[in-house]
């Protein structure tokens, strides 16, 4: 059984040795959901295990006898190993919004960009527009010349692009540069004569076909979108259409990891990520909030009465450590001293009762971590 401190500990390994990972490479992390093991975990990255919490190398040993099994590794879920029953957390990085283009059609795009979650970066070259990008909510804006602010940008696979600049010759200027970059979406606006003519040039200039006929182009979803908040609209429509095909999660954000490695701030702490998801449930698996013995809460996973409780569940975890169905004797799989997976069913009709009309139902591994 593990320790809480062990528990935090290993927590803190866990984010140094998936900061030593390549920043591109895919990555998985693995938990245990046998009771006996409950929250144990290992790090595969380029399908070979570079980590893991269990001094016993389980993990190590299973895929050593079935190395097979880490190439079926894609997807965020619920996984059988053996007689075994896993959770695998297939990470991804933080999502990215480059917006290229402070036009009347990129303020809408802002807004929703931030309210899906992503870091949004615009370029724009007018100082005006650029001022307006700021007060639209834009993390960062680069007011220069747009080859010059897409220098500063990398890429990579969590990287969407967004080219809505005021004339041609800055569309192919901005398309020319990001076809060079890793990529998960380049989405450019404009009619299909301006953007055959763009791609045109730019096969004479030696790009590759393959990246030119990836872009998304007329950009946005096909809703007969009219004004720049309904364009905008389509445009981040299409956005998460191409990243929900992925299923992969954000791992651990930031804000969390921060709590997580504070041992004062914070007090006690419990980390619930939602493990399993059926019906239209608010959120998705993989998703992760943590609770904390002072009273703050980072993250959602899905607000009102079911978030409600799994926040008063982890409370009873952290104030008397030890398991859950100590309150509720008639069940003990699932459970630990320091770890607990809670089911929340949103289509009963105390759900109903209390306005949580979403139908589905959520699975949740609660991990105590720090005393």
């Amino acid at each position: 059984m593990v320790d809480v401190k062990s528990r935090a500990t290993d927590m803190w390994a866990l984010f140094e040795a998936i900061d030593q990972c390549e920043p591109d490479v895919e990555k998985q992390v693995l938990t245990s959901l046998q009771t006996e093991y409950l929250g144990e975990k290992c790090l595969v990255a380029d399908n070979k295990i570079v980590w893991e919490s269990d001094a016993q190398e389980r993990y190590a040993r299973y895929f050593g006898e079935h190395p097979e099994e880490l190439h079926k590794l894609d997807i965020s879920g619920k996984i059988q190993l053996s007689d075994e029953q896993v959770f695998c957390d297939t990470l991804g990085n933080e999502k990215k919004l480059v917006i290229c283009g402070g036009g009347h059609v990129s303020i809408p795009v802002i807004r929703m960009g931030r309210m899906i979650g992503c870091h949004v970066i615009v370029l724009e070259d007018r100082p005006k527009f650029a001022d307006a990008a700021r007060k639209a909510g834009a993390d960062e804006v680069y007011c220069e010349a747009f080859a010059d602010g897409l220098q500063r940008i990398d890429g990579d696979a969590d990287t969407y692009f967004v080219i809505v600049t005021r004339g041609h010759r800055y569309d192919e200027e901005c398309l020319e540069q990001i076809t060079k970059k890793r990529h998960a979406y380049i989405g450019m606006i404009g009619s299909r004569r301006r953007i055959a003519m763009v791609k045109e040039h730019l096969l004479e200039k030696g790009c590759d076909q393959a990246v030119l006929d990836e872009i998304y182009s007329p950009i946005g979803l096909n809703i007969g979108a009219e004004t720049p908040e309904e364009i905008g609209v389509a445009i981040i429509a299409e956005i998460i259409e191409v990243k929900n095909k992925k299923k992969r999660t954000y791992g651990y954000s930031k804000e969390i990891r921060k709590a997580i490695e504070n041992d004062t701030d914070y007090g006690q702490k419990v980390l619930a990520t939602i493990i399993d998801r059926k019906g239209s449930a608010p959120q998705g698996v993989g998703v992760k909030m943590l609770i904390c013995e002072k009273g703050t809460c980072i993250g959602t996973i899905g607000g009102g009465c079911m978030e409600a409780g799994v926040v008063q569940k982890a409370r009873l975890l952290m104030s008397k450590a030890r398991t859950l169905t100590s309150i509720q004797p008639q069940s003990r799989k699932g459970e630990t001293d320091t770890a607990s997976i809670c089911s929340v069913d949103l289509q009963n009709a105390d759900a109903g009762e209390e306005g949580m009309v979403c139908g589905g139902s959520v699975k949740v591994l609660l991990e105590l971590l720090a005393e």
